[in-house]
């Protein structure tokens, strides 16, 4: 009969949870690591759970054990975590969501629960008012940087394309990533 691991007595759990961008899978991956060894250093830190996403999946659970509740708090609210956060902002589709627990509750909890969308009205708003500040600047500014001095690419059509392409780029790989976080509070209540 082999003996199991006995647990710690008491302690807490600080449940992680990360969504991350299907293109930054790897450097996400890079940065838990370091993020993993900067947990350890700080006191009463007992471990560290991380359950991947399957396949087709982006959302991470991670559960950092501590001794105390206070010792949780301390790395929760850590400048070194804060510094971490802004490093892993790009890799992110919503900031992290954390919670600090007790106890075994927290095993039942779906690992990978359906990603909660917003609302069709609030996506429809979003993306018309960035759309119409786009087309309001991009097209002058186009015209100015590339269509006056390469006439040729002035042309109708090509202009078109090229107005088309700038603005579906800088909504899809700018803009909405980041108005995206920063509204999320609203967006997806």
């Amino acid at each position: 009969m082999t003996e199991q691991p006995s647990l710690p007595a008491g302690g807490v759990s600080v449940l992680i949870r990360h969504r991350i961008r299907q293109e930054a899978m790897s450097d996400y991956e890079h940065w838990l690591r370091k993020t993993i060894d900067v947990a350890a250093g700080f006191a009463g830190h007992q471990g560290v759970n991380i359950l991947k996403p399957a396949g087709g999946h982006t959302q991470y659970d991670i559960a950092v054990r501590f001794a105390s509740r206070a010792e949780a708090e301390a790395w929760v609210h850590s400048r070194e975590r804060r510094a971490l956060l802004e490093e892993a902002e790009g890799y992110l589709v919503l900031p992290d969501e954390v919670d600090i627990a007790t106890g075994i509750d927290n095993w039942f909890q779906p690992l990978n629960p359906p990603v909660k969308q917003p609302t069709r009205w609030k996506q429809w708003l979003l993306t018309t008012l960035v759309i119409w500040l786009l087309t309001l600047l991009v097209p002058p500014a186009l015209s100015l940087l590339l269509f006056e001095p390469v006439p040729l690419l002035g042309l109708w059509g090509l202009r078109h394309a090229i107005t088309a392409a700038a603005i579906v780029a800088l909504v899809i790989y700018v803009i909405m990533p980041r108005l995206v976080r920063r509204v999320s509070g609203w967006l997806f209540r």
